[in-house]
């Protein structure tokens, strides 16, 4: 066991919190937004979410060839779509003509991949939060943290100004992609995405101005919880299906739960 691991999992961790700044974002985000009962990443899925009084959802934005932000978790089409080969050679005017709700089921069939325009016009009208995750190509990490936060900036600037929405929570298991979506808009909230306590993944994250970490939900213990909000750093987990779990990780004061089940968990805020 490395010592960070040692260090982060051990359960005799007095020294007190500190408070951290005033975190605006509803404790349950959706998943992929409703997507394990509808399309992923699709307007069909957070509408669903949003029916069941979800208000707050976790995404996956790439870009297209041409460099438009769209929703895609995979790089490749084939999985949630009705085409093949790499997300990244296509652009925009021929993705947006994809079939990305048939593989799912009939009732979805025709559902197309949304832009994040349409999304944050959804998301706006209806008062929701989203937490963005960064999806680079490889190689094209750069690009799309810079194109995607100044996306962001131009879609919720307005009404971010006149308070009537919250910014978007950038994240990414990139480095890369988060530090030029920091150069981009540095006003943007970011959180570095783990799913192993690597060395350096804490400091990296303050290095970075990260507001949280979204974790894995196994890795989160007392300890690491406790030394994240003595950092000043809040703490998200992923993937929380298990009520058992979520009642545990509410109990150390966990700052927000990514879940897929959208109908078995009742979102209090």
């Amino acid at each position: 066991m490395s010592s960070l691991h040692h260090d982060l999992t051990s359960a005799d961790d007095a020294e007190p919190a500190t408070p951290a700044p005033p975190w605006p974002y509803p404790l349950w985000f959706a998943h992929r937004g409703a997507g394990r009962h509808a399309p992923e990443n699709t307007l069909a899925a957070m509408r669903l979410g949003a029916s069941l009084g979800w208000r707050a959802f976790e995404c996956d934005v790439r870009l297209s060839a041409d460099g438009l932000p769209f929703l895609l978790h995979d790089d490749t089409l084939e999985r949630t779509t009705d085409a093949a080969g790499a997300a990244l050679e296509l652009d925009w005017a021929e993705l947006s003509l994809l079939d990305a709700g048939g593989w799912h089921g009939r009732i979805f069939a025709g559902e197309p991949l949304p832009s994040l325009d349409g999304i944050a016009a959804f998301v706006l009208r209806n008062g929701h939060a989203l937490n963005i995750e960064l999806k680079p190509a490889p190689g094209d990490e750069e690009r799309t943290g810079r194109l995607i936060a100044q996306a962001v900036r131009r879609l919720w600037g307005e009404a971010v100004h006149d308070e009537q929405a919250i910014w978007p929570l950038l994240s990414s298991f990139q480095p890369q992609a988060l530090a030029a979506a920091r150069e981009a808009a540095p006003e943007l909230p970011r959180a570095l995405l783990v799913d192993t306590l690597w060395p350096d993944c804490i400091d990296i994250a303050e290095r970075l101005g990260c507001s949280a970490m979204v974790l894995e939900q196994s890795l989160i213990t007392p300890a690491l919880i406790g030394r994240l909000h003595r950092d000043g750093l809040r703490v998200l987990a992923y993937t929380v299906n298990d009520p058992g779990r979520a009642g545990e990780l509410i109990e150390l004061g966990i700052d927000g739960l990514i879940s897929d089940e959208v109908d078995r968990f009742v979102p209090a805020d």
